[in-house]
């Protein structure tokens, strides 16, 4: 959240539009006509459910004011446009106030394949789709307003729920495993990879076990956490998120399943 960025932020005008150029447009549109039918068969029905929802043009960038329309009546949310990387403090402040952060900026040709930095392209197509469904959003809400009061470190494990869910998470539909995580539905690469590679550990999901799961954000994710339901969400909504990060502080970390930055290339 601290770190440097070679991303400049887009600023909105008077109007709250921002300005893209007809390039960034064209790499939205290219994105969007490749990710489309990668996750076809791959994303949950609340997602594809989303996406009508929102119906986001095809060939442009979305503005904020947008998509903001659509989620205000049907969830109460909004897209508030951030720089590419903001604090902790403001992150957690804006989801409290049901306000999705969105980074303004779209990545470039060089970084289609892999972004480790959230662009529009990911919190627009990735995120805001789930936010049209009523638990999302609430424990969404619900994260934000925990993120609020927790101190610094139990922000770390809090975190790591957003991670296993938001981000990264997966859903059993039936006998079809599905994707519901922003971080999975923007990433051709890891759409594929969390559904049908052999080599991720895939456990059921339990908030305890996921507060404890250390990840690492630069490589395809060696862990994923598998809901039941998307009310599983609605419930994790009602419940107090700091008292389940004492229970997992308590419990300690799980070992790492990654390999650790300095011998990955060895």
């Amino acid at each position: 959240m601290g770190k440097s960025t070679k991303y400049e932020a887009k600023v909105p005008d008077e109007n709250g539009i921002i300005p893209y150029t007809d390039e960034e447009h064209s790499v939205w549109r290219d994105l969007y006509a490749r990710q489309i039918e990668v996750i076809r068969g791959r994303v949950c029905q609340e997602f594809h459910d989303g996406l009508d929802i929102l119906d986001l043009p095809h060939d442009r960038i979305p503005q904020p004011k947008e998509v903001s329309e659509v989620l205000r009546e049907r969830t109460g949310w909004e897209v508030a446009p951030v720089p590419a990387l903001i604090n902790f403090d403001k992150f957690f402040k804006l989801l409290s106030e049901k306000k999705f952060p969105a980074a303004s900026f779209i990545r470039t040709r060089e970084s289609m394949d892999y972004l480790q930095e959230p662009d529009i392209f990911h919190e627009i197509f990735g995120h805001t789709t789930m936010l049209t469904h009523q638990a999302f959003a609430d424990f969404t809400h619900a994260y934000g307003l925990a993120g609020v009061k927790a101190s610094k470190k139990e922000r770390v494990f809090l975190a790591r729920l957003y991670w296993f869910t938001v981000e990264f998470g997966l859903i059993q539909n039936g006998s079809q495993l599905s994707i519901y995580g922003g971080g999975i539905a923007s990433s051709p690469g890891e759409t594929v990879y969390s559904l049908e590679s052999d080599e991720p550990i895939r456990r059921p999901f339990d908030p305890i076990d996921a507060l404890r799961t250390p990840y690492r954000i630069d490589i395809y994710q060696t862990v994923y956490y598998v809901l039941d339901r998307m009310d599983d969400l609605f419930e994790l909504a009602n419940t107090d998120l700091l008292a389940l990060i004492r229970k997992a502080r308590a419990l300690g970390e799980f070992e790492p399943t990654y390999p650790p930055k300095n011998k990955e290339a060895a």
